[in-house]
């Protein structure tokens, strides 16, 4: 060897890491990111590299370094660095503690490098993590004051951990997992993680208080049972709550903590698709018919990157938030976008700023924010109810963008917060109002950076009777609206009449999108995702209109009261009520209810206040005809004083009017809260059917898995006698093939057989089949139109029972350990092909519990480039789930096997070998309904 070549331990480093890396690009194509293989890197159980690939390695790095590498030692290398070792002892020099690390890209001021060409946004933060592993992600003030910092790597690594727990627990693509946890770095691994798993995450809230806990109880039963959730991951502080939960909705499987979930490294992840469901965003609704809002990572993606083009994101920005994660504005707008542009997110739980709103601010003026995010009553609570002392040295001098959204926004706030907070360098240009959906994934119109509000004032009037919006002349009587901004970069947005007609500007109707953000709809609710398409136009549920090209919001179509023919809504008489003294904020409910009697529509007001004194309440009751008067020109047909927490609202704040209504009537028009203990004593109560059902259930499993083993115990001992004292294979394989029908008849278990014409006569062939279950065998045993020789582990070769029985039916064994017997084997088949016989390949070489193409070796590849042999790929479907890894107790499930056309290799080097491969496993993949799954970053230690 030439020292001169490996003299330079960096060098020699550098240039054996460069040969690793393109032979894991070739291997993985677009799965391998370059630069990804680092010293400590495990061919097997990072890079997927089998004993072919090995070989291949081994002669690549013969001939760069004139090296003639021992079998025994190369074999013994797991990772780059025991190779280094290798070439650097050969060159007599000292072995140093070599490191590989990653540098983060110096970037000018203001400049912004983001992962444009990403199609999820697992690829987006695995962009990061290649370049700025240690850069600084998330600064989380869990008292509002004191920081703790989630980097980009340590994400990633948390995420990969649970990730893997969560495959190991059978949970994988399209499975729905849902969170109910606080805002923490558990919140942000898991949530990760569940997308690793090319999962559904399902994003819940927790009881906001007991007294409503029933009421949580019931519409998360309708929302997990709509989701059909597999696990539910909860924080340890309501995790009974969890516990509750699963009693009453029989798809969930497993109830854990992030802490409980684990690490399984025998597991490999799943990178998600584009059109692949990231999450459902479950909307506003009533308990029996929940919306989940499916959002693929193309709509996620589509509109983050809108939403920063419209507001010019630059790499010195700070996103400064509180808003609750399980909400679409805390979790795409304050926690998603920040990682897809790579600025620091600084955030704080919704109940630090509840119980200290004043630390929402401190910190925007700590970590100097530039952005911010909030729904009208928090604005209302700093401008109103903050004490100067609060307030003292406060600089928000830093902010560029303060958003109000997620519910109506008030111009009498908006002007109150830009008053009070101007003293302390509040810019009023960055306040502004934005107007979005979960349907369109968050936002839809965002107005220009440094614009500030802008109010129109309209005729009462006129917007009541004619549903016109006209500019307010001196002296009438006006409403105000705040302006929302034009559409996003790829929506479309219209105003229509009841009749579809597209309408001018300052003419109400139902606001209309589409476009890339735009979701394709409700999840396993087709009737709610017909009312809302029509042509391919979304309806938002909003009444509004256009003035001067910008968007102003009317009201929810569900919420508008017509009466007398005039048509109002009600959040600005809830408004004006809520500032009455003695009544409290945000806690009114105008609704309208028609009389029984005549079919007419009666106002009913619902305003909760914590009066208990009855002159007082009466004055209350007058104060509230006499606003309502005032606005609507006739007092309410009914208003009704109830306890505080009777009114009920959704997980963003907003009032959610006909259920409140819908309750106040059927309690006899009292809306006091009920006893934790009565609701305990329902609760209960309800859960004893689906216990019961749930119970019922298990018993039917294990009496069919019971009968299933007596049935094979019945079958199995005569046909081994028969099989293993016989000579000929053929024979032995009709007989255990009829065997195997015999069992799959007693069995109930119905195989569908698909055969592609083109597979028809082919002889001389070698067969590939995904591995996912102990029954794959006896499933092919059972269909396979003619007899064909397994290739087998060759652990099983010396078994009792199943070696000889495999050895009878004519099974080829391989070594999988041992490097130089593993080439023999090899070599072996290789002649068997030759030899005319029909070889069958579980190139997966092992299965597991969670669905899935694993890495496939490239054995009964290479076989096949050097015979000039075709492979018929082979899908298996729906029996890893009669059989899953780690259960004996088989349950009843229907299989489909699929033969599909033959796949000619073309050539025998190591590029076709590979390419062979990969044509086979994106086949069987279609055919399976199971994802390929990637073999890089499996270590969420690495």
């Amino acid at each position: 060897m030439n020292n001169d070549q490996v003299v330079n331990a960096p060098a020699t480093s550098n240039r054996l890491l460069e040969i690793v890396d393109t032979l894991a690009k070739e291997m993985h194509a677009d799965e391998h990111a370059p630069g990804q293989v680092k010293l400590d890197t495990q061919f097997e159980r990072d890079l997927g590299f089998d004993s072919l690939t090995r070989a291949e390695l081994l002669a690549r790095i013969e001939q760069t370094f004139h090296l003639h590498f021992p079998v025994d030692t190369f074999a013994s290398a797991t990772t780059p660095a025991d190779l280094l070792r290798t070439l650097l002892t050969a060159a007599a020099e000292p072995v140093p503690e070599l490191l590989v690390t990653g540098h983060a890209r110096a970037e000018p001021a203001g400049a912004i490098d983001t992962p444009q060409n990403a199609g999820t946004l697992i690829e987006a933060l695995q962009w990061h993590v290649d370049r700025h592993p240690e850069r600084t992600h998330v600064v989380l003030l869990e008292d509002g004051v004191t920081p703790t910092t989630l980097s980009y790597g340590a994400l990633h690594r948390g995420a990969m951990a649970i990730a893997l727990g969560l495959r190991a627990r059978d949970i994988g693509p399209g499975d729905t997992v849902a969170l109910m946890l606080p805002t923490s770095f558990e919140y942000f691994v898991s949530f990760i993680g569940i997308m690793l798993c090319g999962a559904i995450a399902v994003p819940i809230y927790p009881p906001a208080q007991a007294s409503q806990l029933e009421d949580h109880v019931q519409r998360h039963t309708a929302l997990l049972s709509n989701a059909g959730a597999k696990m539910l991951i909860a924080s340890l502080q309501v995790v009974s709550v969890a516990r509750l939960l699963r009693l009453h909705v029989p798809t969930i499987e497993h109830v854990l903590t992030p802490a409980d979930i684990g690490t399984d490294l025998t597991e490999e992840p799943v990178m998600p698709d584009p059109q692949n469901i990231a999450l459902l965003q479950y909307t506003s609704g009533s308990t029996g018919n929940p919306k989940g809002v499916m959002l693929t990572h193309a709509n996620l993606l589509a509109n983050i990157r809108a939403m920063g083009q419209k507001m010019q994101v630059n790499a010195n920005d700070v996103l400064v938030s509180w808003l609750p994660l399980y909400h679409d504005m805390g979790l795409i707008g304050a926690w998603f976008a920040p990682m897809y542009f790579g600025i620091t997110l600084v955030v704080m739980s919704p109940l630090t700023f509840l119980a200290r709103p004043e630390r929402w601010l401190r910190a925007i003026d700590r970590y100097r924010g530039t952005i911010t995010a909030a729904p009208n009553f928090a604005y209302e609570r700093c401008a109103r109810h903050l004490d100067e002392a609060d307030l003292d040295g406060l600089d928000l001098s830093s902010l560029r963008f303060s958003f109000c959204g997620a519910e109506p926004v008030s111009p009498d706030t908006m002007r109150a917060f830009a008053a009070r907070f101007k003293s302390y360098g509040f810019d009023e240009h960055a306040l502004t109002s934005v107007y979005g959906l979960a349907e369109n994934t968050l936002g839809l119109t965002f107005p220009p950076p440094g614009r500030g509000l802008r109010i129109d004032q309209i005729q009462r009037e006129p917007l009541g009777t004619t549903q016109k919006a006209l500019p307010a002349l001196s002296g009438n009587h006006f409403i105000e609206l705040v302006g929302c901004g034009q559409p996003l970069a790829g929506s479309e947005l219209r105003i229509v009449d009841a009749n579809g007609l597209e309408q001018p500007e300052r003419h109400i109707g139902r606001i209309e999108f589409r476009g890339a953000s735009a979701t394709s709809g409700y999840y396993r609710n087709p009737e709610q995702t017909a009312r809302l398409m029509c042509d391919g136009w979304l309806d938002t549920g909003d009444l509004g209109y256009f003035g001067d090209g910008e968007l102003f919001i009317t009201g929810r179509t569900k919420d508008m009261i017509i009466r007398g023919g005039r048509h109002f809504f009600p959040q600005e008489l809830e408004d004006a009520i809520g500032r009455l003294p003695g009544i409290r904020s945000n806690c009114v409910a105008v609704c309208g209810s028609t009389d029984p009697s005549n079919g007419t529509e009666r106002v009913v007001i619902l305003a909760e206040t914590a009066e208990t004194n009855s002159s007082v309440r009466a004055q209350l009751v007058a104060h509230i005809n006499a606003v309502t008067i005032a606005l609507l020109s006739a007092p309410a047909e009914q208003v009704s004083l109830v306890p505080p927490l009777s009114i009920l609202k959704t997980p963003s704040g907003k009032i959610r009017h006909a259920a409140t209504l819908e309750l106040f009537q059927r309690s006899g028009q009292r809306l006091a809260a009920r006893p934790l203990w009565r609701q305990l004593v329902d609760l209960a109560r309800d859960s004893i059917a689906p216990v019961l059902r749930r119970g019922a259930r298990q018993v039917a499993h294990i009496a069919y898995g019971t009968y299933c083993w007596a049935a094979l115990a019945a079958i199995a001992p005569v046909v081994w006698c028969m099989v293993v004292l016989h000579p000929n294979t053929r024979r032995n394989w009709q007989l255990s093939a009829s065997a195997c029908r015999l069992f799959l008849r007693m069995a109930g278990l119905q195989v569908e057989t698909n055969f592609d014409p083109r597979t028809i006569g082919q002889e001389r062939v070698i067969i590939a089949a995904n591995h996912t279950s102990y029954l794959d065998g006896l499933v092919l045993l059972a269909a396979l139109p003619q007899p064909v020789n397994f290739v087998a582990k060759r652990e099983l070769y010396d078994q009792r029972f199943v070696g000889r029985f495999l050895r009878a039916i004519g099974t080829c064994f391989v070594e999988r350990r041992d490097y130089r017997g593993s080439l023999e084997d090899e070599a072996r088949l290789i002649d068997r092909a030759n030899a005319d016989d029909t070889l069958l390949f579980f190139p997966e070489g092992t299965f597991s519990r969670a669905a899935g193409l694993r890495t496939f070796h490239l054995g009964a590849f290479r076989a096949a480039c050097v015979t000039k042999r075709p492979v018929i790929p082979v899908a298996l479907a729906g029996v890893r789930s009669i059989l899953p890894d780690g259960n004996w107790l088989p349950r009843r499930g229907r299989i489909a096997l699929t033969l599909l056309a033959p796949v000619v290799p073309h050539g025998d080097n190591f590029a076709a070998v590979t390419r062979l491969r990969d044509d086979v496993r994106h086949a069987i993949s279609l055919h399976s309904g199971e994802p390929e799954l990637t073999s890089n970053s499996m270590d969420p230690n690495a």
